[in-house]
């Protein structure tokens, strides 16, 4: 079998869940199947069993494929830094730094990287399923490709593209796509889906039936708007799936929109709580009122802390602890909270004074921590990960919380995924609302995280096996993109 790349007309199209429900969907077929970005650029990560840190959709397409996650799943990972420079993680470990003049010119080795891993995973699996990145038609970008048509031209990929109709022009984004590729590259584009349509289909076939006679290609099918399907999204501050699931809950919870935030799917799990109501933002008004305030993980500590205080965030968070209202802090969050930060390393500006809201000193080495631990809290086992180079150093009166601390109404941790374990989470928030003086207690019969997590991908699975034309599908797998297709 050849393979497929699933790519988009924009970033955000969907194939990242897309590409997770054709892993289901073929894994259920008794295919042994392995998803594959070459490159992503993401700071949503995970780290996998054998401490290598891979993009967390390759993570949940692994999940929904029913295979363990590795670092050949996503041989090259780009952690943005700043506008400018993105740290590189290759085959799950720190490889180095990329400025964005290098985009286009700078990346052989890693394209060599990419290109031996893939033909490792296919020597080892019935099926590939890779993820395209961003758009196919960046045709500034195309000389320097390894993850779009470049990988397809490689391997001889049939390349399907989805369109996401929710944001409008879906069908001249489709058009346009096509256009501008090289005939070359057009040779492999094989389909079109459509995604998050909601309505009758009835009405866009017209324009379904003329996208197939322009272009020459057939629109494999047409995925529904799947209220609900959210989870482990690429662009977590996205959080579209927040706001629909839980408007109106009793405990509001305030996670900061930090610019250079990273694993902020940390909060997925409270955002899925029933009673939970999870809104991003960098309002102090919100901060100031919310009954439990989360400081998630940041690629940039010292940058983003600079941020929150040139927005008078610091001073919210200082008003709030005075009043006894809970803040956590997750990572970088954690980190923040600090009396003093050390960073020779990730920004390089020596000593800052961090908010003193916990009796701790953060240091940050060259080394990167990453790992898969586990520990307990209040007789609850919790399963956690960790990716960081700052470490905190207590030297006051504090309590114990998981790897951090806790003084009062502050808590800290590096441990990243610990609110997805049921037990932990609803005892803390439920001590967490108590001390803001709430009384909430989990709903009796609410799914549990990893199951919510499963039913989510099932979804998915179960909408391409209903809408898709997994004939054709399967075909394109096996065969390739078929010859003689139009070129415009």
């Amino acid at each position: 079998m050849r393979g497929l790349l699933i790519a988009g007309t924009t970033s955000d199209a969907g194939k990242s869940l897309v590409t997770a429900g054709v892993c289901r969907w073929l894994a259920r077929q008794g295919l042994r199947v392995a998803p594959f970005k070459a490159q992503n650029m993401s700071n949503n990560s995970m780290v996998c069993a054998d401490g290598a840190e891979i993009g967390r959709a390759q993570w949940l397409q692994a999940r929904a494929a029913g295979v363990e996650p590795e670092a050949a799943m996503n041989p090259v990972l780009l952690k943005p830094g700043s506008d400018h420079r993105s740290h590189v993680i290759a085959l799950g470990k720190p490889f180095g730094t990329l400025e964005a003049g290098e985009y286009a010119t700078g990346r052989k080795a890693l394209a060599q990287l990419a290109f031996d891993t893939f033909e490792d995973l296919r020597s080892r699996f019935d099926v590939v399923v890779c993820e395209g990145a961003g758009s196919p038609a960046e045709i500034n970008l195309r000389a320097g490709d390894y993850v779009n048509m470049g990988l397809a031209r490689r391997f001889d990929l049939p390349v399907l593209v989805v369109g996401d109709i929710d944001r409008g022009g879906v069908l001249a984004a489709m058009y346009g796509t096509q256009a501008l590729l090289e005939p070359a590259d057009q040779a492999l584009l094989a389909g079109w889906i459509v995604n998050k349509f909601r309505g009758d289909v009835g009405l866009l076939r017209p324009g379904l039936d003329r996208i197939e006679e322009l272009t020459g290609r057939p629109v494999l099918g047409v995925l529904p708007w799947l209220d609900g399907v959210w989870i482990d999204s690429e662009d977590a501050l996205a959080a579209a799936g927040w706001r629909r699931e839980q408007d109106g809950g009793s405990l509001r919870v305030a996670v900061v929109r930090f610019p250079r935030a990273s694993n902020a799917t940390d909060v997925d799990a409270l955002a899925a709580e029933p009673g939970v109501h999870v809104q991003l933002t960098a309002e102090p008004d919100v901060v100031r009122t919310s009954e439990i305030v989360v400081l998630p993980g940041t690629r940039a500590t010292v940058d983003d802390l600079g941020w929150l205080r040139a927005r008078g965030l610091d001073d919210v968070l200082a008003e709030r602890v005075r009043a006894g209202r809970p803040v956590l802090g997750i990572c970088g969050g954690y980190q923040m909270l600090a009396e003093e930060i050390h960073d020779d390393v990730e920004s390089g500006a020596g000593r800052v004074p961090g908010l003193g809201l916990l009796p701790t000193t953060v240091s940050f080495t060259a080394e990167k921590v990453l790992g898969r631990p586990v520990g307990s809290w209040r007789g609850h086992e919790v399963e956690a990960y960790e990716i960081h180079h700052g470490s905190a150093l207590a030297h006051g009166d504090a309590e114990p919380f998981l790897d951090g601390w806790r003084v009062g109404p502050v808590w800290g941790t590096t441990w990243h995924g610990t609110l997805d374990n049921d037990g932990f989470r609803r005892a803390w928030l439920a001590e967490a609302a108590a001390q803001a003086g709430v009384s909430w207690s989990p709903s009796a019969g609410a799914p549990g995280f990893s199951a919510l997590r499963e039913s989510m991908v099932d979804r998915l699975a179960d909408a391409v096996a209903e809408h898709l034309d997994t004939e054709v599908l399967l075909r394109l797998i096996r065969a390739g993109a078929p010859d003689g297709q139009r070129i415009l």
